[in-house]
């Protein structure tokens, strides 16, 4: 199955001193086109929260919905045919060494919960101890933001499904996300794979997110098992991950690139990454 050649472009935004995957085939330097398209990125998470009443525009600041850890993360954008962001999903990449308090996760009001705190610690930091015996990446997904008339699209579902087949190319990756509940996102993420977060018997609950007004819930991920339905979608979107543009700040370190996730040597001894 091939996915329709008349979707949007895709394009990727890696942080500063990014290791970038060796897959990656369309790697140039452009410092302004990467600013660029990190602000209109930005403008169009705070255009949609703001529409969707998660904020206000008090949160932002000349229209840009900013949080820290943008520029320590990847963005896959989808442009429209002007070339303008009509879509994002944030990556950001932990260290192998990474703990509970360093994840956007610990800022959730989960996290200072009397009833949950020490759960969610348990079950966040159980994540955390696969991802280095399986020596893959953990990643935070989130920033998800898409124009209204794409909701509810195919488009909407690919860009959700590239979240799997990114990972791929980075080795494999055990993902976490705060989904809202809004716009049936976080049942979206579960009907392609996400799981719940669990620990010492007990499952993390959906709650009320005060930051941004609406309910959510922490999903677990893991690149190598999505829903077998999606596996095609998914190997299809690796091929195109591999061609789209990759916009850098700077000039890469060649020394720094990494082998695909189809040769990680790791994934390779833990699991298939075939559905």
């Amino acid at each position: 199955m091939k996915l329709n050649p008349g979707f949007r472009a895709l394009c990727l935004l890696p942080p500063a001193r990014a290791r970038i995957p060796a897959s990656f085939r369309n790697v140039a330097s452009d410092p302004q086109q990467h600013e660029r398209l990190l602000q209109q990125m930005q403008r169009l998470r705070g255009s949609v929260y703001l529409e969707d009443g998660a904020i206000s525009t008090a949160d932002l600041s000349d229209g840009r919905h900013q949080v820290q850890s943008d520029r320590r993360s990847w963005h896959l954008l989808l442009l429209d045919s002007a070339g303008d962001v009509c879509g994002c999903i944030r990556y950001l990449l932990h260290s192998g060494d990474a703990d509970f308090t360093q994840l956007i996760a610990a800022e959730t009001p989960l996290a200072s919960c009397k009833t949950w705190r020490t759960v969610l610690r348990s079950a966040v930091k159980t994540e955390l101890e696969l991802s280095r015996a399986l020596d893959v990446p953990f990643i935070e997904v989130g920033g998800w933001a898409i124009k209204e008339e794409l909701r509810k699209t195919v488009e909407a579902l690919r860009m959700v499904l590239a979240t799997y087949a990114f990972s791929r190319e980075l080795g494999g990756a055990i993902g976490f996300t705060t989904a809202t509940v809004r716009h049936s996102s976080s049942s979206i993420l579960r009907r392609i794979g996400g799981l719940s977060l669990e620990a010492d018997g007990a499952t993390i609950p959906p709650y009320e997110d005060p930051m941004y007004n609406c309910r959510m819930e922490m999903l677990r991920f893991y690149s190598w098992a999505p829903n077998g339905r999606y596996g095609v979608w998914i190997r299809e979107l690796g091929r195109i991950l591999r061609s789209i543009p990759v916009v850098c700040t700077e000039t890469q370190d060649w020394s720094n690139w990494i082998t695909p996730a189809y040769q990680h040597a790791g994934a390779g001894q833990h699991f298939s990454l075939v559905s």
